[in-house]
């Protein structure tokens, strides 16, 4: 009994800061205008979703306009130019993203993964290590 009750207190402490992250996320995401707000939740689904897909991504930026502007269409962004940076590398991928009107909340998020970017191509993309 004492070992349940000791791995409970384990996860809530080990997950309380991962909490606390995102509500200053979402506290700092009120503070941008609509169109930022919404690339914003997107660029951050996309890191959450592709790190947790099991195909061995960890990312740790995502950004929806590298290589092309990302459409924003009411409360649905989408983006065919969009780059997440994985373990020092920068890959290519596309996304549709509907959110809550007021951009907090991901509703639906689709996205494929493409290929790597040359890090010789970085810099015109305004990538970095």
């Amino acid at each position: 009994m004492k070992t349940i009750g000791l791995a409970s207190v384990f996860v809530t402490i080990a997950v309380a800061p991962v909490l606390a992250a995102d509500a200053r996320f979402v506290a700092s995401l009120g503070r941008l205008d609509p169109q930022t707000r919404l690339e914003q939740i997107c660029d951050y689904e996309a890191m959450d979703r592709i790190g947790h897909s099991g195909t061995g991504y960890h990312p740790d930026r995502a950004k929806s306009d590298v290589m092309t502007a990302p459409q924003h269409l009411g409360d649905l962004l989408v983006g065919t130019g969009a780059a997440f940076r994985s373990d020092g590398h920068w890959y290519q991928f596309s996304f549709k993203c509907r959110t809550a009107r007021d951009h907090l909340k991901v509703l639906s998020f689709e996205y494929k993964v493409g290929a790597i970017i040359p890090e010789t191509k970085w810099n015109s993309y305004g990538l970095w290590r």
